[in-house]
C-alpha cells in the first residue's frame, strides 16, 4: 500500500514515521512534509487547501491511501476531492468535518444527541456582546465560531479581558461563542468513527497554556502524555458510549456521516464527561505520545476507516508505557514567531519536526511557531518524562522556550477526578 500524508507539521511526522514502520505500507509520501519529514519519506509541494491538487497529485504518486492531517484542509473538502478520484481518504467530508469547523454546528448535533456540554450562546453582533458577557461568569469562556488553530480561546475571570477578546473577534467578522466554564480535568479521547462504528484510542491530556503551571494564553499545545494514570476505570468507555456513538450517531441521522478521527476534548467532573469541543482529525501534540505507544499497523488501522471495513479490524493492541511529547516554541509565541533560526541537537528519533525548513546553506531552521515535539517513552509517566526532557536538553535554538511540567501534575498525583 502506498500512502500520501497531507500537512506539514509534528503530528504529521509522527504518522508518517508510525506508517514507515507497518510491513503492508510499501511507500510513504508527505506533500509539503518539513525538514525531518524529508529525512524519512519522499516530499511533495502542494496546495493542502486546494481538493484538485490534492487529488491529482495523489494520483500522479500512485496513492492507494491519502491520510489528511490538519483541520483547513478537511473544512474544505479536500478528502471529497479524493474520493472522488476514486482514491481511498483518511478523513472526513466537508460537512462533516463542520464538526469542528463550526462550533454552532457543534452544539447543534451535541444537543439534538442528547450530549453534556457547557451552556451557550452565540453572538454576531457587538451590539448585543455586553448583554451576552451578563449572562455567564464568574468564568467566561471566549471562542472564535470558526477554526483558530487552537488560539482562538480565551478563559479568563476578568470581564474586561473576556469583552476585549470577543470585540476584537467581532471587529474581524468573526462570530463568538461564549460559553459557560467546565470544571474538572480534561481529555483528549481520540476515536477512529465510520458511520455509527466507533473505536477508541488511549486517552491523553494536552497543555495548552503556555507557561508552566498552566499560566499564560492558550497556544495550539504545548505538550501532552498518554495515559491518564487519574482517569477512573472504565471512563473511555462511558465516554464512548455518552459523548462519541450518539454524536456519530446522529451524524449519520443528518445525512453526513463521519468517517475519519473524531477527536472528543472533554472536562471530566462528578457527573461525568462534559465535552468542550470536537475535531475533525488528529490532535497536535497528543498525536505524537497517542502513536508512540501504538503497536498495532497504522496503515491497515486507517485503511480500514477510510474503505469503511472499521467494524472488521481486530482490537487495537498497545505497548505497556506511558509516553510524554513537549513542544519546543520559537521566540514570541503565541504571538508572531521569530523564524529563521539555526536549530541543533535533534538528531534523535523522537525530536519530531513541526514548523522547520532547510535554509540555502542546508542547515535546518525554524519555520513557524511549534517548532519541534520531543517525544520521551517510558515504563511510568516519571520515566518518560526523563527521557523526554533529557533529550530536550540538547536541543539549541535562539530565543526558544517550552513548558518544563508536561505531565508533572499527574506524576504527583494532583489530578483527580471530582466524587
Amino acid at each position: 500500500m502506498r500512502v500520501l500524508v497531507i500537512g506539514s507539521g509534528a503530528r504529521e511526522h509522527a504518522l508518517v514515521l508510525s506508517l514507515s514502520e507497518d510491513s503492508d505500507v510499501s511507500a510513504v509520501l508527505c506533500a509539503p512534509g518539513n525538514a525531518g519529514i524529508a529525512k524519512v519519506a519522499e516530499t511533495r509541494a502542494v496546495d493542502v487547501a486546494s481538493g484538485p491538487a490534492v487529488a491529482e497529485l495523489a494520483a500522479e504518486v500512485d496513492a492507494d491511501l491519502v491520510v489528511v492531517g490538519p483541520e483547513v484542509p478537511l473544512v474544505l473538502g479536500v478528502a471529497d476531492a479524493v474520493r472522488a478520484a476514486g482514491i481511498a481518504c483518511f478523513g472526513p467530508s466537508a460537512e462533516a468535518a463542520k464538526i469542528e469547523g463550526s462550533k454552532a454546528f457543534a452544539k447543534d448535533v451535541m444537543t439534538v444527541a442528547g450530549v453534556r456540554t457547557a451552556h451557550s450562546e452565540i453572538v454576531d453582533s457587538p451590539a448585543r456582546l455586553d448583554s451576552a458577557l451578563d449572562r455567564f461568569g464568574p468564568t467566561w469562556v471566549v471562542k472564535d465560531d470558526g477554526l483558530a488553530a487552537g488560539k482562538g480561546v480565551v478563559v479568563t475571570a476578568d470581564r474586561l479581558t473576556a469583552r476585549a477578546h470577543a470585540a476584537d473577534l467581532l471587529e474581524h467578522g468573526h462570530p463568538v461563542l461564549l460559553e459557560t466554564f467546565l470544571s474538572g480535568p480534561e481529555v483528549s479521547l481520540f476515536c477512529l468513527v465510520d458511520g455509527t462504528d466507533v473505536v477508541p484510542l488511549l486517552p491523553a491530556q494536552d497543555h495548552k497554556r503556555v507557561g508552566d503551571g498552566d499560566t499564560g494564553p492558550n497556544t495550539g499545545g504545548m505538550g501532552a502524555y498518554t495515559p491518564l494514570p487519574w482517569l477512573p476505570e472504565g471512563a473511555v468507555e462511558r465516554i464512548v458510549a455518552d459523548v462519541v456513538e450518539p454524536v456519530a450517531a446522529e451524524m449519520v441521522r443528518r445525512g453526513c456521516p463521519f468517517s475519519g478521527l473524531l477527536y472528543a476534548g472533554l472536562a471530566v467532573d462528578a457527573d461525568g464527561p462534559a465535552v468542550i469541543e470536537f475535531n475533525c482529525r488528529f490532535g497536535d501534540p497528543e498525536t505524537q505520545a497517542v502513536l508512540a505507544l501504538l503497536d498495532s499497523p497504522l496503515g491497515a488501522t486507517l485503511n480500514a476507516v477510510a474503505t469503511g471495513t472499521l467494524k472488521d479490524l481486530p482490537p487495537l493492541q498497545w505497548k505497556d508505557a506511558s509516553a510524554i511529547t513537549v513542544v519546543v516554541a520559537a521566540e514570541n509565541y503565541p504571538g508572531r514567531p521569530r523564524t529563521g533560526d539555526p536549530i541543533t541537537g535533534i538528531d534523535s528519533p523522537t525530536v519530531l519536526h513541526a514548523g522547520t525548513a532547510v535554509n540555502a546553506d542546508g542547515a535546518v531552521v525554524s519555520a513557524g511557531g511549534r517548532v519541534l515535539s520531543v517525544v520521551g517513552v517510558g515504563a511510568d509517566l516519571d520515566e518518560a518524562r526523563t527521557s523526554a526532557y533529557e533529550t530536550m536538553s540538547h536541543i539549541r535554538l535562539a530565543g526558544s522556550h517550552f513548558r518544563t511540567d508536561i505531565g508533572l501534575a499527574a506524576v504527583e498525583g494532583r489530578i483527580s477526578v471530582p466524587s
